[in-house]
């Protein structure tokens, strides 16, 4: 057989082959130790955080804290805390009694970086005690049980274990045994087109709508479904399907067609949205859309005050709705601040 006939037969094999789907994405999880509990994105970025002991007494006011890294071999440890507060002040870390780092809090945020970070975080590591002050006053005692295996953890999860770099799991390689930090996926964002809004649904285009998603019982007699603008001939629309509390589902549609005559479909994502969710019919909770980015929010509440929950964040690309950013906190334990599990670059 000729080359060139060889080189057709296999440009037409190729072109005939199905496309090569990107994979979908997958958020990581969470591990608690004691009173710690830890997770980390698909960068390896990793974060720690300590919770309210159980059986615990809440103290008026609550103090957060947490120790942040990213990975690669260049990559320091950072230590934040987080409580109420209201200007400047200089705050002391003390392990056993003993301060081991100091910080300025700003409207009590603080942060510790640099070798002042690494000491402390060894510490926390290795202490019994730990209490957190602004000058004589105590901001709060957070517990260090659990926080050596949530470290140890971090350690293995970014190739550190058996390196210097490492918090816990130290042993004599040097830095260039460390693993590079994972590439972030890049997501190319669809513009939205501005101008008047969508053709509000006709009658029977909303009862049709509602029996499609399932939520004729669910939507309220003061709610109606918000229509944004994708293209020239898709618009999404979100449609309430049942609030309680502190939480109201809505369920994401892509309207196509002219006014009166639309059909509807499920609106496709890469990854199934929230909780609730699934691949055949999402559904997003306390949902929130900016035009300007493409960009899709969703967040649910494990309860009311929201030391526990999950969000999504989704851009457009013109096809489906792109994971881009996800938190999560697992344990209801006194933590407003939910742990990034996922995360990727947006371009224009």
């Amino acid at each position: 057989m000729e080359a060139k006939t060889v080189f057709a037969a296999a440009l037409t094999a190729l072109l005939a082959s199905p496309p090569v789907l990107a994979q979908a994405p997958k958020p990581g999880s969470l591990e608690t130790y004691k009173d710690w509990t830890i997770g980390c994105d698909n960068r390896n970025r990793c974060e720690a955080v300590a919770l309210m002991p159980e059986r615990a007494d809440w103290p008026d006011v609550p103090l957060m804290i947490g120790v942040a890294r990213d990975a690669g071999p260049e990559a320091s440890a950072e230590i934040w805390i987080s409580r109420e507060g209201r200007g400047l002040t200089d705050v002391s870390f003390q392990i056993d009694g003993r301060t081991i780092a100091t910080a300025r809090a700003s409207d009590g945020e603080a942060k510790v970086r640099g070798p002042q970070a690494a000491a402390l975080a060894i510490a926390m590591a290795r202490g019994s005690t730990m209490t957190v002050r602004a000058g004589s006053k105590s901001w709060g005692t957070p517990s260090l049980a659990g926080s050596a295996a949530a470290l140890r953890y971090m350690d293995a999860r970014q190739g550190r274990a058996g390196t210097m770099t490492a918090l816990v799991a130290t042993g004599p390689l040097g830095p260039a045994a460390v693993k590079p930090a994972p590439a972030a996926p890049r997501i190319r964002r669809a513009p939205v087109p501005n101008g008047a809004a969508p053709a509000p649904l006709w009658r029977e285009e909303l009862a049709k709508l509602l029996t499609f998603t399932r939520c004729t019982g669910e939507i309220r007699s003061d709610q109606s479904p918000q229509l944004h603008r994708l293209s020239k001939t898709e618009t999404l629309v979100l449609v309430p399907c049942g609030s309680g509390a502190y939480n109201a589902t809505s369920v994401p549609v892509i309207a196509s067609g002219i006014a009166g005559r639309r059909s509807f479909r499920f609106a496709p994502f890469d990854a199934a949205p929230g909780w609730l969710g699934d691949d055949t019919h999402p559904t997003l909770v306390n949902v929130g859309w900016t035009p300007e980015k493409s960009r899709l929010d969703s967040f649910a509440k494990g309860r009311g005050i929201g030391d526990c929950g999950g969000s999504e964040a989704y851009v457009w690309d013109g096809t489906r709705f792109r994971l881009v950013e996800a938190t999560s906190m697992g344990e209801c334990r006194g933590v407003w601040h939910w742990i990034p599990t996922w995360t990727a670059q947006v371009a224009d």
